[in-house]
């Protein structure tokens, strides 16, 4: 690069080097598939010191629309097969996925009948409250091993147009509610405009970036990114960056405030240049692979009126941001003991607090464990 081309220092149009390296061509449906396909090569989830285990949290399974009554479908989420179905009587409801019979798999070929899910190998059929079964319909005589509790059930709750689904790896009862965000079923915000990612890494990693302060000049090309008023709660965290925002009508007043209930629900408020809603469903598929979907909202008179092309900028802005991220958390290793310095931001604050959603002896490597 010639010396007169070259960047001053700090220059916010600086290119990321995630960004020229990796998503400077991709463009349209290339963009969407880079988001969802496999990153061949990647070390171990030992190597990486992934093998932690999963917070525990509600995170989301399925949009509530996608799952009609009388209808199964499989997941997989948590390294668990699963089965979820919606009863005839409207209600939600999950299991893991294997028949106690002969390992049938309940999700694929299973129907539901009445309330119940029936296995698609002999049609016996599983309570997904009790979690045992209640019919064969070939013998008067259920096996008692199975007339009893036989197979795990799932808390559910539907909040925001999402089925939530409740993790804990000792199956406790929930210690905390998932939020219900208002501006979800209000009529005069636009339904969600939806964007999907599979990241191949860690949810904590991935959790660790809203208070990384300085990777924000480095991985997405930003002079300086205030930390903001942060929030700590019980069970979830937050934080409002305020800031002065330039557009064509002048400069205004903008902020963007996040929460967070556990590690697997956030939702984020844009405002000022366009009010925007961002509902993220994070969840853990199997140690290292983290599925993300992130769902937009705004107000229909302005998505629909005379700033509609900004409403559509900030979605595409943020998307962006997030593809920039995933390039480094898709081959991110855990460090248990990181070493931080100052200008990182609070990392060690943060830690402390994520700590609370791992149980004894979860939260860090196997490795470790074993010196």
């Amino acid at each position: 690069m010639a010396e007169a081309d070259t960047p001053a220092p700090g220059d916010a149009r600086t290119p990321p080097v995630a960004v020229w390296q990796i998503l400077e061509k991709l463009r349209g449906q290339d963009l969407v598939d880079w988001r969802l396909a496999n990153v061949e090569g990647r070390a171990s989830v030992e190597e990486r010191n992934l093998d932690i285990g999963f917070p525990f949290g509600w995170y989301a399974m399925l949009p509530s629309a996608d799952l009609a009554a009388g209808e199964v479908k499989p997941l997989r989420y948590f390294a668990k097969d699963l089965a979820i179905w919606r009863g005839e009587d409207g209600e939600v409801r999950m299991v893991d996925a294997y028949c106690r019979h002969l390992g049938a798999h309940l999700g694929h070929g299973g129907k539901v009948s009445g309330n119940l899910l029936e296995c698609p190998f002999h049609a016996w059929r599983y309570d997904g409250t009790e979690g045992n079964v209640k019919e064969i319909p070939y013998t008067k005589i259920i096996p008692p091993q199975v007339k009893r509790k036989c197979i795990r059930t799932w808390h559910i709750v539907e909040a925001n147009r999402w089925i939530w689904a409740w993790y804990h790896p000792h199956d406790i009862e929930p210690l905390f509610e998932p939020a219900h965000i208002p501006e979800c079923s209000d009529p005069d915000w636009t339904d969600y405009e939806v964007f999907e990612w599979n990241v191949w890494g860690n949810i904590q990693n991935m959790a660790e970036n809203g208070v990384d302060v300085a990777h924000f000049k480095y991985i997405h090309g930003t002079s300086n990114v205030p930390l903001g008023e942060l929030r700590w709660s019980e069970w979830g965290r937050g934080a409002d960056v305020r800031a002065k925002m330039g557009t064509p009508w002048g400069e205004v007043d903008g902020c963007i405030s996040y929460d967070t209930m556990g590690p697997g629900q956030s939702w984020t408020r844009f405002t000022g240049i366009s009010e925007t809603l961002l509902i993220a469903c994070i969840t853990p598929v199997d140690l290292d692979h983290v599925h993300t979907r992130f769902c937009f909202t705004q107000p229909r008179s302005q998505a629909e009126g005379e700033r509609a092309g900004l409403a559509k900028a900030i979605i595409r802005d943020i998307c962006k941001q997030y593809d920039q991220d995933k390039v480094i958390w898709d081959r991110q290793k855990f460090e248990p003991e990181p070493v931080i310095c100052a200008g990182d931001g609070p990392i060690a604050d943060f830690r402390k607090f994520y700590s609370r959603y791992y149980v004894e002896g979860e939260g860090v490597p196997a490795s470790r464990k074993r010196d």
